[in-house]
């Protein structure tokens, strides 16, 4: 039977950042870290439930959940706290990890995450270096330390 780390390895993570410079940068500090995980960025809410239920532009994909999402708040025709509480009323999502990666700062925003069943609510640093230092530190930990339970759709 394969390790944790290998079978996460081979999961996706799951981007959903709407600012093409964030994008990039995630992207970036995810490649330096060297993970062998493949990305896929979404603009919006509406991509990030059309990926994880197979439909749309994502209809042929195959089936499973990624190891980690990193959720925007503030995303055009679904922000991320409706995908979050959509997700947390799913039962064939619910157990997904999900990071808020998001530019709020706003308590408010931060309270409803953790009601909501948010798994971490990272703030995006200001400052590039920062940024970069901590999405590395996110990669590394959710899609190779993390341990998911198998439950069929992962």
């Amino acid at each position: 039977m394969p390790n944790k780390t290998t079978m996460n390895e081979l999961r996706t993570i799951l981007l959903a950042e709407d600012n093409p410079n964030d994008v990039e940068l995630t992207l970036a500090a995810l490649t330096e870290q060297n993970l062998a995980n493949r990305v896929v960025t979404v603009k919006d809410g509406v991509e990030v439930m059309e990926y994880l239920r197979c439909e749309g532009k994502f209809k042929l994909r195959k089936k499973g959940n990624p190891a980690v999402l990193l959720l925007d708040i503030k995303m055009p025709r679904m922000d991320g706290i409706e995908v979050l509480q959509v997700i947390r009323n799913d039962k064939t999502l619910k157990t997904l990890p999900i990071v808020m990666l998001t530019s709020s700062r706003e308590e408010p925003d931060l309270k409803k995450c953790y009601k909501l069943g948010v798994n971490a609510y990272v703030v995006k640093p200001v400052d590039f270096k920062d940024f970069f230092e901590a999405v590395k530190q996110l990669g590394v930990f959710w899609a190779l330390i993390n341990e998911l339970p198998n439950d069929g759709e992962n």
